[in-house]
């Protein structure tokens, strides 16, 4: 196998054969990653139309495309403080169960690769099925990334209840 064809370096200089890309994006002052295959797109914030009697986390729906996403803000389902909107939000497109569905963060720092080897799974404390959406904890230079499944962020209560929200809003347009 040759060096230059089949071997990476990860951001701690090591080589590997194993790398993944991670889109990382930050909520307050700590940096989250997401598989970038499990990522579909990444649009500015856009006129969120809410929805009413839906769950605290659903921001609302878009129209994208000619599509209705649900857009949930991830600040308000890890229970984080309210912050006002900034230029920097993005909202992250994903799919799960073949239903897109957005995902509000506070940036998108960067695509990033990292090794396999730099990858630990979540410690029991915060492993468990309340989080079981925490894949690894990442480690990149001096700093520390959770790594998201943001597919299972949602749980199956949550996407009958944004399934009934699309059927509302389907039903009231």
């Amino acid at each position: 196998m040759s060096s230059s064809q089949n071997q990476e370096r990860d951001l701690n200089g090591r080589e590997t054969g194993h790398d993944r890309q991670i889109v990382a994006f930050c909520l307050g002052s700590e940096t989250y990653g997401v598989d970038i295959q499990k990522v579909r797109e990444i649009i500015p914030i856009q006129k969120i139309v809410p929805v009413p009697r839906a769950p605290d986390f659903v921001e609302g729906i878009i129209n994208l495309r000619g599509k209705v996403i649900p857009v949930l803000d991830l600040r308000k389902h890890f229970g984080f403080e309210k912050k006002e909107a900034t230029p920097e939000q993005r909202i992250v497109l994903t799919e799960s169960e073949g239903e897109g569905i957005g995902v509000i963060v506070d940036s998108v720092s960067s695509v990033i690769r990292i090794s396999d080897d730099a990858v630990e799974p979540p410690a029991s404390v915060i492993a468990g099925e309340a989080n079981d959406y925490i894949q690894g904890i990442a480690k990149v230079n001096d700093s520390l990334i959770v790594l998201l499944d943001l597919t299972r962020i949602i749980s199956d209560a949550e996407k009958r209840t944004l399934k009934q929200v699309d059927l509302a809003s389907a039903l009231a347009g």
